[in-house]
């Protein structure tokens, strides 16, 4: 088996294993307050909604950090003219991060505390 699979087997078993964990959490959170405690199954799901919103635009830039990146260098090292657009291609995917961060925080303002 190639080493890169074995990563991504890793790497797949790693997330699995995080989701499984966060879901117990959530669900053992649900059980045992009281029924009048403030938040309840609407925090623990918009603090999901948060996760899943970084975490999405996290993986998405990350993919899309890698694929122009590399195409990137490669560019720059035939034509070194292009560097600031290439920068400017990847401060782009970069900046979707950013959205999903901005999402993330918006949710958690809205979530009750502790």
């Amino acid at each position: 088996m190639k080493r890169s699979m074995l990563l991504l087997f890793l790497l797949a078993a790693i997330a699995a294993a995080l989701s499984a964990f966060g879901t117990t959490l959530l669900l053992a959170r649900q059980e045992g307050g009281p029924q009048g405690e403030a938040g309840g199954s609407a925090r623990g799901l918009a603090l999901l909604g948060a996760g899943v919103a970084i975490g999405l635009a996290g993986y998405g830039a990350g993919i899309g950090m890698g694929t122009a990146g590399a195409a990137a260098v490669g560019a720059v090292a035939e034509k070194p003219e292009v560097f600031g657009r290439s920068l400017i291609y990847i401060v782009f995917i970069e900046a979707i991060a950013i959205y999903g961060l901005v999402v993330a925080l918006m949710i958690l303002m809205k979530v009750p505390t502790l």
